[in-house]
């Protein structure tokens, strides 16, 4: 599930880390990135809406696999270059790519040890930056190569091998899958109920909306940001990109460990939600005369927080899940994610327009980071918790 995972991050984040390269070629605005990340970001929350009956009917394992081959068909349809078909591509790959976490959390939530629950879905998580440090080097590596083109060929390529990859292991994990689940668009309607009645569910929902939509702006915009705003040729911005994530591994091992030891779960994504306000805060002030160093510097500390948290908050998820819905819960709570990929993705957008700078879109994400910490935070000092 880690190698899936670093494959399906790898797939979703090749087109931003490699924008600079495409708005050049086809002379488009870069402000069209948001709009991608957007079309993936409604994708995306179909997929996990409604995904929970489909797990349960087909199995985990064979869901992954359906997205892999959807995210390798959206990245090669984009190739054309014409406009509607990247609309197509980041609809059809944002279909395949959110399909991962849900099926991933549903097995985990299966097989790991409740007390070690946040430590494994963060070791799994590190596929995140794992396959985002994969594809801020190899990703320039083949543009400089090839072109954009190649570049989009290639990783498009290796989903479709992950699907051949994951093949043997499916009679050994899909045991649980039930031929007569039902399918119905009743299920979404009952699992986004049921998220919203739990106020501790309730609370996970509202923190995936805004920490996603961070995570979404550091990955969609930050290598277009130093290109295009600070004059970072595009291998140097890739590098410190790669930098960055590669620093988010041990990170979100260590928030797992942590989260599994001596701090509870909600108070450290609490803490997290303010520190990673501040390095989006960092980020917005970053000065085309400060040297490669401080920008790497800045870089880690958004990835350090705003890249890191997914498997303690995951993990608590599958902790409040009621027994053999750990999938679709999951799957409901990711929609709020994808909400605030899609949301946070336009507004950076609408400010990057009106203003012609990328500080004010990473300053509203931090904003809302902020909020959500410092009220989960004032919540567990008066629950004493």
């Amino acid at each position: 599930m880690t190698v899936q995972q670093a494959f399906a991050t790898l797939g979703r984040s090749t087109v931003p880390l490699i924008a600079a390269a495409i708005v050049l070629d086809l002379a488009v605005d870069p402000a069209l990135v948001g709009v991608y990340l957007a079309i993936g970001s409604v994708a995306g929350f179909i997929t996990t809406m409604g995904c929970g009956g489909f797990i349960l009917r087909y199995g985990a394992l064979r869901m992954t696999q359906v997205g892999m081959l959807g995210l390798g068909a959206g990245l090669a349809v984009t190739t054309a270059g014409w406009l509607p078909l990247f609309a197509l591509g980041a609809f059809v790959g944002g279909l395949g790519q959110a399909l991962s976490t849900p099926s991933s959390s549903h097995l985990l939530g299966r097989l790991s040890p409740r007390n070690l629950a946040p430590l494994m879905f963060s070791i799994k998580q590190t596929g995140v930056p794992a396959g985002l440090m994969l594809a801020g080097v190899m990703a320039p590596a083949l543009v400089v190569a090839g072109g954009w083109r190649l570049a989009l060929l290639v990783i498009a390529g290796l989903c479709l091998l992950t699907v051949v990859a994951l093949q043997p292991l499916r009679a050994r994990f899909d045991t649980d899958r039930n031929p007569a689940q039902p399918l119905s668009p009743a299920d979404i309607r009952a699992n986004v109920a049921s998220v919203l009645r739990d106020p501790a569910l309730r609370t996970m929902c509202v923190a995936m909306f805004s920490f996603v939509g961070l995570q979404s702006l550091f990955t969609g915009f930050f290598v277009l940001y130093l290109v295009r705003g600070l004059g970072y040729d595009l291998e140097r911005a890739g590098l410190v990109f790669a930098i960055a994530v590669a620093v988010a591994v041990p990170a979100r091992i260590f928030w797992g460990w942590l989260a599994s030891r001596l701090v509870k779960p909600a108070t450290l994504l609490a803490l997290l939600g303010i520190a990673m306000a501040i390095a989006a805060t960092l980020a917005a002030v970053i000065d085309p005369a400060w040297p490669t160093w401080a920008a790497t510097a800045i870089a880690i500390a958004f990835s350090v927080t705003a890249v890191s948290w997914h498997g303690v908050l995951l993990a608590e998820v599958a902790r409040l899940s009621p027994p053999g819905r750990i999938g679709a819960t999951t799957g409901a709570v990711l929609a709020f994610g994808d909400a605030g990929s899609l949301v946070l993705p336009l507004l950076f957008s609408a400010a990057l327009s009106l203003t012609g700078g990328y500080a004010s879109g990473f300053l509203i994400g931090g904003a809302l980071a902020l909020a959500v910490g410092v009220l989960g935070l004032w919540r567990r000092i008066n629950r004493g918790a």
